[in-house]
């Protein structure tokens, strides 16, 4: 963490306070650019996040055509808009965090410091997804952005939802209540499927914390502001994707599949799991850091391992795979498991 930054009444003392939105929005550019602040949790680039910023300050919508620039703010307003930049480039704070809501693939989600912002290759890849058998699970689903996505996208579907945070559970059953999707999308506090009533999936999905913790430690001060077990993936970052994969094995339907977004660690997902033959779907921008796992592969690689199943779940194939839920498990007692910063989180 940076030492803390004395904090001035304003974010600076320009020589003539804007008075068009348009004004404040070449100012803000250039007070991003000279105080270094970390951009990717909204937007990319210093112009598309203030203007966010700005918009929703003022409550106009995001959608607004280049004239809105030109509007002349009223002196609340100028007050409303200094205050909000202050807080972003004086102390950091992540510009969602100050509106309350980020987007994701056309819908709005809320968020505070509870949860990490959502932002996600998913976002390109569950619209491409084909035809899921039974139901889905969202693991490490933090603001439940997936789940609700994954719930639209497939409307005759029950998408289990997973988090180890409390704190992270009560901001997605907000979200999910928002998106009218409380009896489809179901909450569940665990450490992986540590505490999930006994079930088979036809999809497992996470966007698990994946940054090595020796990368967290030296994020930027905006992506500290988030929860670390939202970022942190133990020394390596495999340490969610490890138990992910291995609890998975005995959660698939025949046929089913895991898809995991790893960020930057493709080099290491695919030299530690190699037997599984990770596939890397295609993303807009080229990372390709989401990758498709067949379940009869690990169904095999369990197998070859000796593991046991857990007591009420059979091999697909060697008896039926639908049985009736057991009665929920205790919840995991830990509270500080990692998530990992990235640069795509959920």
């Amino acid at each position: 963490m940076s030492p803390p930054r004395p904090k001035p009444k304003s974010p600076s003392e320009p020589a003539g306070r804007p008075e068009t939105l348009g004004g404040w929005l070449a100012w803000a550019e250039t007070r991003y650019a000279e105080e270094g602040l970390a951009l990717g949790q909204v937007a990319a680039d210093a112009h598309d996040e203030a203007l966010y910023l700005l918009l929703s300050t003022l409550g106009l919508p995001l959608d607004s055509d280049e004239g809105v620039l030109e509007r002349t703010l009223t002196r609340s307003e100028q007050a409303a808009v200094e205050k909000a930049l202050g807080r972003r480039i004086l102390e950091r704070v992540p510009a969602a965090y100050l509106t309350g809501e980020a987007w994701l693939g056309g819908h709005k989600f809320r968020v505070d410091p509870r949860v990490i912002i959502p932002r996600s290759y998913f976002v390109e890849i569950i619209p491409r997804l084909g035809p899921v058998r039974g139901r889905i699970a969202d693991v490490c689903t933090g603001s439940g952005c997936l789940a609700v996505l994954l719930a639209l996208r497939y409307p005759e579907a029950d998408v289990d939802a997973i988090e180890l945070s409390k704190d992270a559970l009560e901001v997605a059953r907000a979200n999910v209540r928002d998106h009218g999707l409380s009896k489809r999308v179901h909450l569940h506090q665990s450490d992986v499927f540590d505490a999930v009533p006994l079930a088979r999936y036809g999809l497992i999905v996470s966007n698990p914390p994946y940054e090595p913790t020796a990368i967290v430690d030296g994020l930027p001060e905006e992506f500290q502001r988030e929860p670390r077990m939202a970022l942190d993936g133990g020394a390596d970052g495999l340490d969610v994707i490890r138990k992910l994969l291995d609890q998975a094995a005995h959660r698939l339907e025949s046929g089913g599949r895991v898809l995991i977004e790893v960020g930057g660690l493709r080099e290491a997902v695919d030299r530690e799991f190699s037997e599984l033959k990770p596939r890397w779907l295609r993303t807009a921008d080229g990372t390709d850091c989401v990758c498709l796992i067949e379940g009869f592969r690990l169904a095999r690689g369990s197998g070859r391992k000796g593991r046991s199943l857990p007591e009420g779940l059979e091999r697909p194939g060697t008896a039926s795979s639908s049985r009736p839920a057991a009665a929920r498990g205790g919840r995991s007692g830990s509270t500080s498991a990692g998530k990992s910063p990235r640069s795509r989180r959920s």
